[in-house]
C-alpha cells in the first residue's frame, strides 16, 4: 500500500500545490490582469486534464481545491468541485486528439478553465450564499480563460510530469506483405 502511494501522482501533487498556492496568495495577487487575479491553480488542473485525461484531470484539480479549501477557510470541497470540473471538462475535451498540438492544447485548457470559474458561483448558490452571482464574472472568466491559454505551454509539460503520464508515442503500422 505504502508502495502504491509512492509511486502515485500524490507525491508529486502535493508538493507542487504547495508551491502553487504560495505563488496563488503572494505574487498573483498582486499582479492583476483588468482587475483580475489569475488563477494559476485552476489553469493547473485543467492543464492536468489535457495532459492525463479527465480522470487524472479531476484527481488534480481535486486535489489543489482541497488545499486551497484549507488555505483560504472556504467551505472544504467548494474549490475542490469547481477544480475537479476544470480538469474534467479540459480532458474531456482533449479526447479529440490523441496528442493535440500547443495551440489546441492551449484552447482546451482556457475552456476548462472557463467552465471551472463559472462553477464557482453555482457551487457558493449551493453552500448557501445569498448572492454569488455578480457582473463581475463577465470580464473574469474571459481573463482566467486567456491567462490560462498562455500559460498552458508551460502548464501542460508540467502537469506530465505531476502526473507522471509520458507522451503518446506513435509508431507507423508495418505495412502487409502480400502473400
Amino acid at each position: 500500500m505504502l508502495a502504491a502511494f509512492v509511486q502515485g501522482p500524490l507525491v508529486r501533487i502535493i508538493p507542487v500545490g504547495l508551491v502553487l498556492i504560495a505563488l496563488q496568495r503572494t505574487l498573483l495577487v498582486d499582479f492583476k490582469v483588468a482587475g483580475v487575479v489569475i488563477e494559476l491553480l485552476m489553469a493547473t488542473a485543467a492543464a492536468a486534464g489535457v495532459a492525463g485525461g479527465s480522470e487524472r484531470g479531476a484527481i488534480m484539480g481535486f486535489t489543489l481545491g482541497l488545499m486551497f479549501d484549507l488555505v483560504e477557510g472556504t467551505p472544504l470541497g467548494s474549490a475542490a468541485i469547481a477544480m475537479t470540473i476544470a480538469g474534467t471538462v479540459a480532458g474531456l475535451l482533449a479526447l479529440v486528439a490523441a496528442d493535440p498540438q500547443w495551440w489546441l492544447g492551449a484552447f482546451f485548457v482556457a475552456l476548462g478553465t472557463a467552465a471551472g470559474v463559472l462553477m464557482v458561483p453555482l457551487v457558493r448558490l449551493f453552500i448557501g450564499e445569498t448572492h454569488p452571482f455578480n457582473s463581475d464574472l463577465i470580464v473574469v472568466v474571459p481573463v482566467a480563460a486567456g491567462a490560462a491559454a498562455i500559460m498552458s505551454p508551460v502548464l501542460i509539460p508540467f502537469a506530465r510530469w505531476c502526473l507522471r503520464v509520458k507522451r503518446p508515442e506513435w509508431k507507423q503500422p508495418i505495412a502487409d506483405t502480400p502473400v
